[in-house]
């Protein structure tokens, strides 16, 4: 079976100050060196297990792309050494070894030796591939007309025709329709139940979640920390608010659960409590139960503009349903410091058996990339139970009538 092990990585490019310099250093008989170091990665160490599927993310220019380069072979490590078992498959930059005036069956053949697959193999194959990418006459045309969609379908078809020990994925599922993501994502699953070990590098939070067991997150060319994804991924979403790590805080709960709070402190959350129809605060609730959800905020800060959003989670740390005050045409404007402003949102909490957390954000507009005054992750877990309802699968009660006819 697969595992990849990382140790001590390292990827450092020479930086001249003129062409001439480098030119210098090529034919200088003493070997000085006239060179910068510019280090894009330094010090990565991590293992995947055999069977683990594990996100890779970090805001653009972290390095990620560069070490999946690394593991892949594609690039040399300045530093360090990478150790992978079982057979690989990547699909790293879209149409990565496509030739653009070859067919798309010939590029499939191509790509497929490349994973070190026979003509044979790659013969017998073929019809799954091309029933998998489901472009029609286009596997028969030169790739130069495809669209990136297309490429995509036929890169991730040739990579996955037959199941890999390890799977290697950047980014490129991100491109094309809905479908065909979907119809991905299917596939990856049904491999995992198999044993195959994931890496996936993806911006796409709810991919993460869904399918990893962990996450690694890369920060400047550093491993900045790895655990659960929902914990990475709400500290990642809060770097992305304050393009720095000074405001960014986490504490663990008393649940275990890792808490990740950031924002510049203009505004803060006092107190975030579900009340039911009896004005009794609630942890433990029945499926469509009549809610409201008060948030107390203290204002220590005068604030031109203010905006409340809250968004339930699922245990996965998904979203369930999101709205703020901007949407909802009732931002506050000019706010004074030592204010509190009480805000009560009522609804029927249609959610399926579970437990859900919800997060706020206080901000100036309808997104918390700019004037975040405060993010906070689990600001508020809960629980909801079956009592008196038909069962019924999933996180959405949806309960319909029901009329059938017979002829």
């Amino acid at each position: 079976m697969g595992e990849i092990t990382i140790t001590n990585i390292g990827k450092a490019y020479k930086q001249y100050s003129s062409r001439w310099l480098r030119l210098k250093e090529w034919v200088s008989p003493f070997n000085h060196s006239y060179h910068q170091l510019k280090w894009v990665l330094q010090d990565i160490s991590f293992t995947v297990k055999s069977g683990e599927a594990v996100g890779l993310i970090g805001i653009n220019g972290a390095g990620k792309s560069t070490l999946l380069k690394i593991i892949t072979g594609t690039t040399q490590p300045t530093t360090g050494s990478v150790h992978i078992t079982g057979r690989v498959a990547a699909l790293l930059e879209l149409g990565m070894g496509f030739h653009p005036d070859f067919t798309g069956r010939q590029n499939a053949y191509m790509a497929g030796q490349l994973l070190g697959m026979s003509v044979n193999e790659i013969t017998e194959l073929m019809s799954d591939i091309e029933a998998f990418a489901e472009i029609g006459d286009y596997i028969d045309q030169p790739v130069r007309v495809y669209s990136s969609g297309m490429q995509m379908r036929l890169a991730f078809s040739v990579a996955t025709a037959r199941r890999p020990d390890v799977l290697i994925i950047d980014e490129a599922l991100s491109v094309g329709d809905a479908y065909f993501q979907h119809k991905s994502f299917d596939r990856i699953r049904e491999f995992r139940k198999l044993g195959t070990t994931l890496l996936i590098v993806s911006h796409d939070k709810l991919a993460i979640q869904a399918i990893c067991d962990r996450a690694i997150l890369l920060n400047a060319g550093l491993l900045a920390m790895q655990g659960q994804p929902e914990q990475i991924m709400d500290y990642y979403n809060a770097l992305i608010a304050e393009k720095e790590n000074l405001t960014v805080k986490q504490s663990i709960q008393a649940d275990g659960k890792l808490q990740t709070i950031s924002g510049t402190g203009e505004a803060s959350v006092k107190d975030i409590v579900l009340i039911d129809v009896n004005d009794q605060p609630v942890e433990i609730i029945n499926v469509g139960s009549q809610l409201t959800l008060k948030i107390t905020v203290a204002v220590h800060q005068p604030i031109p503009r203010l905006v409340l959003g809250y968004m339930i989670k699922d245990r996965l740390g998904q979203p369930i349903y999101g709205t703020n005050t901007h949407i909802k045409k009732r931002a506050i404007d000019n706010v004074s410091m030592g204010e509190t402003l009480t805000y009560c949102f009522n609804f029927a909490l249609n959610l399926g058996p579970g437990t859900y957390s919800i997060a706020t954000a206080l901000v100036s507009t309808d997104t918390h990339l700019e004037n975040n005054y405060e993010w906070r992750d689990l600001a508020l877990i809960f629980t909801v139970v079956n009592i008196n309802h038909d069962y019924f699968i999933g996180n959405c009660w949806l309960d319909p009538t029901l009329d059938i006819k017979r002829i």
